[in-house]
């Protein structure tokens, strides 16, 4: 069974918003009641990032001046683009529209992906959210594996994806540095569709961020449909992968690629993948503003985060939800908003050749 590790978060989570606590100020008053709050996900309703925004949406109602209410709404498409591009054309400076990204609109934005009209940079962050991500395969081949994948890299493996240039790059290219054989089947409009392409024997392989291994996957755990065999893991304080501590039973992409043959934890391809698991992972899902938004409404948000994150019963809540992750409001939001939308020339390059030759996929 899937050990979910919730006693400590509260030291977890408390800790790394304490800091921010410190930046909040007074601001304008503001009043939201008798309207509505959308809270926009360019996903489908049954990954990760639904279920993110479906836990955060509840809280800020009860946070925000007025007590609106705030719904999730849905624009999945393009690898989450479609939804991106939408969010760049919005106007909407009063408070009642918000945005969530993932990783998997990071990344074609970092890579020069054609379809991107949009740019992070003309909105502002009032939230971001580390996680984690744990990949499984069904019991037949979990039961294959024993800490290496080289008893695995003989299989042919179908990954249900929503894009080579989405959060999926992670995975793929673990995939291809442990040796093993996956056809991906890419067009998938959110993780949750990956999950249920397992279900239904259509994939044997696959992925889910920490909230949606959580509450869907650790069921199929729990019935011996499913065996997880490494997670991401997360980065210690000395920039190392670690054991992720909402999972600290299941080993790290880093120890599974230490015991394979022919996978190396040094070297461009290692670089490259933590390159882009830092951008994907490190601040996965952040809730923008528009970009016209005025210093009262984020200066709301950033109190109304402040107040969430400060609740009492948040830490069991989050951990039991989303896993054990901090979640970093004001200054600090910033600062990972930057993280998550810069990698090195060198490990772009090196991802941008690898796309063309395993892919095609080309950012022309």
């Amino acid at each position: 069974m899937t050990k979910i590790n919730t006693p400590r978060v509260s030291a977890a989570i408390l800790a790394a918003s304490a800091a921010a606590f410190s930046f909040a100020a007074p601001v304008a008053a503001q009043d939201l009641a008798g309207k509505t709050v959308e809270f926009v996900i360019p996903f489908s309703e049954s990954g990760g990032s639904a279920r993110w925004a479906n836990f955060f949406a509840p809280l800020l109602a009860e946070a925000l001046p007025g007590n609106p209410t705030t719904i999730v709404g849905y624009r999945p498409g393009g690898g989450s683009t479609t939804g991106a591009n939408w969010f760049q054309e919005q106007t909407t400076a009063d408070g009642t529209l918000i945005f969530g990204t993932s990783g998997s609109t990071q990344f074609p934005y970092l890579l020069g992906d054609p379809r991107v009209r949009y740019e992070y940079r003309d909105w502002q962050p009032v939230l971001a959210s580390g996680t984690g991500g744990v990949v499984y395969l069904p019991a037949d081949l979990g039961a294959r594996f024993d800490g290496d994948m080289d008893d695995l890299q003989d299989e042919f493996f179908i990954f249900g994806s929503q894009g080579a240039t989405t959060l999926d790059l992670v995975p793929l290219l673990a995939f291809k540095m442990l040796g093993l054989q996956v056809e991906p089947v890419f067009g998938i409009e959110g993780r949750g569709d990956g999950r249920l392409m397992f279900e239904r024997g259509e994939a044997n392989i696959d992925y889910q961020t920490s909230s949606a291994y959580i509450s869907n996957v650790v069921p199929l755990v729990e019935q011996n449909l499913a065996v997880p065999v490494m997670s991401w893991g997360i980065l210690d304080d000395a920039g190392n992968v670690v054991r992720d501590p909402t999972f600290p039973d299941i080993p790290t992409f880093a120890e599974i690629c230490e015991a394979t043959a022919g996978c190396e934890t040094s070297g461009v391809a290692w670089d490259a993948w933590r390159a882009f698991f830092v951008s994907g992972f490190a601040a996965q899902k952040l809730v923008y503003l528009p970009g016209n938004a005025s210093a009262d409404v984020v200066g709301m948000y950033n109190q109304a985060f402040v107040d969430v994150l400060a609740r009492p019963d948040f830490a069991e809540l989050s951990a039991r939800e989303l896993g054990v992750y901090p979640q970093m409001i004001g200054p600090a939001a910033r600062v990972a908003h930057e993280a998550a939308i810069t990698v090195s020339d060198e490990a772009r390059e090196f991802v941008l050749s690898w796309l063309s030759e395993a892919y095609g996929v080309t950012m022309q």
